[in-house]
């Protein structure tokens, strides 16, 4: 009775003989058998979930990353990261092991961990109790919880206005100007 699975397989076998007695025990099998596929239902569940969910790139404790990260996922940060970060569209979390010495770029950003660097959020940036920022914020929104460690200027912008282009603001260099500096360079190569 324990073993669902060889008692259907005894049943069948015998189903001319015995009919009305394999009749309530393979209607209890059934339901023991729902039960069990009921297990891997809650499993697929979950999956189904992240799947709808957008997908997080996660970098862990142990890992260091020196340079520019950038793509289109959101970024979960829980190691070292020193350089630059632009997802633009993403939210990027700096986890409680996190330390960022980076200026960061993007949808979203909650800092739970140590940031050094200047933010630019298209939508909103939340420094959370545990949370240090050491640099200027461009965004939309921004929250800062009691107990958080926040040093530096804050600039909020309005969702139609558009980010001002100085590079001591945002560690960025207008795009029409950088083409005229790479256009100065190639003359004199």
């Amino acid at each position: 009775m324990w073993k669902p699975t060889n008692q259907p397989n005894t049943p069948e076998t015998k189903t001319p003989g015995t009919e009305k007695p394999t009749t309530p025990a393979s209607t209890s099998t059934p339901t023991t058998s729902a039960y069990v596929a009921a297990e891997p239902s809650p499993a697929s569940a979950p999956r189904n979930a992240l799947m709808t969910t957008t997908e997080q790139a996660t970098i862990g404790k142990s890992l260091v990353i020196k340079g520019e990260v950038t793509g289109s996922e959101a970024l979960y940060i829980d190691g070292r990261v020193e350089g630059s970060i632009n997802l633009p569209g993403n939210r990027v979390t700096v986890g409680r092991n996190g330390v960022v010495t980076a200026n960061i770029n993007a949808r979203e950003v909650a800092v739970i961990g140590k940031v050094k660097g200047n933010m630019t959020a298209s939508d909103r940036v939340d420094i959370r109790n545990e949370g240090s920022l050491t640099g200027d914020v461009i965004a939309a929104r921004i929250s800062i919880e009691d107990g958080a460690y926040f040093k530096g200027g804050i600039d909020i912008q309005r969702p139609n206005q558009k980010t001002n282009g100085t590079a001591d603001r945002t560690g960025k260099i207008d795009p029409a100007a950088a083409t005229a500096e790479t256009s100065a360079t190639a003359a004199h190569a």
